[in-house]
């Protein structure tokens, strides 16, 4: 362990708190805030000095035990002082500690005289309250510094070393503590010799169901003196260790990110699935319409434009398709502003949006745990309140293919030399017919393959008019269903914007929250694996 994995865990945890925040209990996230800022604060203080606390439930004697390791009676016991009440401190070089002891509001402080371990003179050592206590403030402090304190020595006496509350409250609590933890089994002189090791095994039994199956267990005996020089040897080696301060911290971190729920790992969304969106958006907003429009708007005006104009006008006076819709391209206006004239979306389209959006939200959030699934969902949820705008918003943006073909300035052509064929040949009857009324002998009319040329204009005339409405009409299908195609495409890509801006973006973004969240969580917790989408 070392001082860079701590920065990194709780560097983790500070990213944990942010990316969290709105999708984990609030009050988990203050519990995280309350690890780093312990953190931050013991690391702030004294290094040098190594905080040890005794803790145990009443009558297990802790204060007992802390005179017998300093070798003095610096903890009044007994009938005395029945309860610990306030937490009292021994330091040996006191230099440096009074800031410590400050922070962990430790008041009642005493110096002491050899120090309970050559190897560790600037241990610092606390007597605490009963955490067991009928008084709920004593309790309070006990559990208020078995957050703080570098080093956790549960004392407990052969008639309460399998209490409820010590094992479920505390100690289980501080499972990933097993490298700054001892236990002692005090009061062994209470004991047969012989149920000495049986009630050590027993106790270590109900410490590895704690998960703590590898912490070290002292049998002492403060009355008599019995496993004290182990218990200071023991105590002595953890105040030495120059790691034991950041153990303690680090293991504060990985508690914290053992309680916090994983989010799941995201997985890497199919194309296919942003394309089922994009289609049901744009046939809800009425792509499908409007393409419809487009291939009938050049119908219309192919018609006008290449059809014979003795019946063509006629074609002028039904209204444009696309101009019903307003979506006649608008010279000077603002794609961004300009809306269309196409009715509101009915129930069918806003249930198919609905379904669309909730759909891709859903098969998003799949893979992860149901609260980061709620905040995907409320994140559609928003966007759907934006959709129905924003659609019509892109069906007047799209580039629609409008513009006139080449091809109708030769039909039209071909149409005015057939109206003027058949023209010249009804004047020339009427001439014929009329010169003799007034004494002009009218001229012999040219036959061509025994037909008149006058009936052979006629003729002529509204046939090629005829041919050339037909094959004009069945040429602007053809175009106008490309041109439909082509609309319908561009339609697609303007809704596409927008399903990526208020949709898929959106939901991308708490996706990759997710992830970092995950690969946040692992380092805090201890792992190097890294969550990939």
């Amino acid at each position: 362990m070392s001082a860079g994995t701590l920065d990194a865990r709780i560097e983790a945890l500070r990213d944990i708190r942010e990316l969290g925040t709105g999708r984990e209990p609030e009050a988990l996230l203050v519990r995280i805030d309350a690890v780093v800022a312990r953190t931050e604060g013991r690391r702030a203080l004294s290094a040098d000095h190594t905080v040890v606390g005794l803790f145990g439930a009443t009558g297990s004697g802790k204060s007992s035990l802390l005179n017998a390791l300093v070798g003095s009676d610096i903890a009044r016991s007994h009938v005395r002082r029945p309860t610990t009440s306030e937490p009292l401190a021994v330091t040996w070089e006191p230099a440096g500690a009074v800031p410590l002891l400050d922070w962990l509001e430790v008041r009642d402080r005493h110096v002491g005289e050899a120090p309970l371990d050559p190897r560790a003179p600037m241990l610092v050592l606390l007597d605490l309250p009963d955490f067991d206590s009928v008084e709920l403030a004593h309790r309070q402090v006990a559990e208020r510094l078995a957050g703080q304190v570098d080093v956790l020595v549960w004392v407990v006496d052969p008639q309460k070393y399998a209490d409820a509350v010590l094992h479920a409250d505390f100690l289980a609590n501080y499972s990933r503590h097993g490298a700054v933890t001892l236990v002692v089994l005090n009061q062994v002189d209470l004991l047969p010799a012989a149920d000495v090791g049986r009630v050590v095994d027993s106790l270590r039994g109900l410490l590895a169901a704690d998960g703590l199956p590898s912490v070290r267990v002292l049998p002492v005996s403060a009355a008599t003196g019995v496993g004290i020089d182990d218990l200071r040897g023991a105590i002595g080696a953890l105040a030495a260790e120059k790691a034991t301060i950041t153990a303690r911290l680090e293991a504060d971190a990985a508690a914290i990110a053992a309680e916090i729920p994983a989010p799941g790992r995201p997985a890497k969304l199919p194309r296919s699935l942003e394309s089922a969106l994009t289609e049901q958006l744009a046939v809800a907003a009425g792509a499908d319409t409007v393409a419809a429009a487009v291939a009938a708007s050049y119908r219309k005006r192919s018609g006008q434009a290449t059809g014979w104009p003795v019946v063509s006008w006629i074609l002028r006076f039904r209204p444009d398709p696309l101009t019903r819709l307003g979506l006649r391209t608008r010279k000077g206006s603002d794609p961004d502003l300009h809306r269309t004239s196409m009715p509101a979306m009915n129930a069918g389209a806003q249930a198919r949006v609905s379904l669309a959006v909730r759909s891709y939200a859903d098969a998003a959030a799949e893979p992860l745990a149901e609260n980061w699934r709620a905040s995907i969902r409320d994140t559609a949820s928003r966007a759907l309140d934006r959709l129905p705008g924003a659609l019509d918003l892109a069906i007047a943006r799209a580039a629609l293919p409008t513009r006139a073909s080449w091809w109708w300035v030769l039909f039209s052509i071909l149409q005015w030399v057939s109206v003027l064929a058949a023209l010249a040949g009804v004047l020339w009857l009427l001439a014929l017919a009329l010169l003799p009324t007034i004494g002009i002998t009218a001229p012999r009319v040219p036959v061509v393959e025994g037909w008149p040329l006058t009936t052979l204009l006629i003729l002529g005339g509204v046939l090629l008019g005829v041919v050339l409405g037909i094959a004009g009409a069945a040429l602007a299908g053809v175009v106008g269903a490309h041109r439909r195609r082509r609309a319908r495409r561009s339609l697609l890509a303007q809704v596409d914007v927008v399903a990526r801006d208020l949709v898929m973006t959106p939901i991308s973004a708490e996706l990759e929250r997710a992830t970092m969240f995950a690969n946040a969580l692992e380092k805090a917790a201890g792992g190097g694996k890294k969550v990939v989408r």
